[in-house]
């Protein structure tokens, strides 16, 4: 018996109705991420189908993808790469837009980051609509890197950001789901 099937990853995220506004429920990792052995699995899980493929960095999308993205990067013996809100990030960038509820926000990552053609695999915390992840892959794709897959903690399907990926024919592996969500 392996960690992973040992700890109820599901049963360490905690849920906040109405957050942040009625009618949301957050799903909320930072519970997951101070239990120790579910923290461990976790990670764990989120880079087993990538072990035997060559991974020369995890790009991990701001905030909690950069926990997760670098304890990936750690496991899987490979770089950190840090995709941020715009403005963050000191020598030049490039940016892409994806848009939000209400508008367009835009997340940068450091032009000379990846070499072309660099396998990279794209980790955060959750999918919902997909927005932000498929504005990092297009983000990591105009760097020339070849996007391997993605891998995220919390799927919610029904608003379809893992097909969205799909579609761009990034491979989407998620470890707990939420529906209906």
């Amino acid at each position: 018996m392996t960690l992973t099937t040992e700890i109820d990853l599901k049963g360490l995220v905690r849920t906040i109705p109405d957050y942040p506004k009625p009618g949301i429920m957050f799903r909320d990792i930072t519970t997951l991420l101070g239990h120790p052995s579910g923290f461990r699995a976790c990670v764990e899980a989120l880079v087993k189908p990538f072990h035997d493929q060559r991974v020369e960095s995890v790009a991990g999308i701001e905030a909690r993808g950069f926990i997760l993205g670098g304890a990936a990067a750690d496991r899987l013996h490979c770089g950190f790469v840090p995709i941020r809100k715009k403005g963050k990030l000191p020598a030049k960038a490039i940016g892409q837009d994806y848009e939000l509820e209400y508008g367009v926000d835009v997340i940068e990552v450091h032009e000379d980051a990846l070499s072309a053609g660099a396998p990279v695999l794209l980790v955060d915390d959750l999918i919902a609509t997909g927005g932000t992840a498929v504005a990092a892959v297009k983000l990591l794709r105009r760097l020339n890197a070849d996007v391997i897959g993605a891998a995220f903690v919390i799927d919610l399907p029904d608003l379809g950001g893992c097909a969205r990926l799909a579609e761009m024919g990034v491979e989407c592996h998620t470890l707990i789901t939420f529906e209906g969500e």
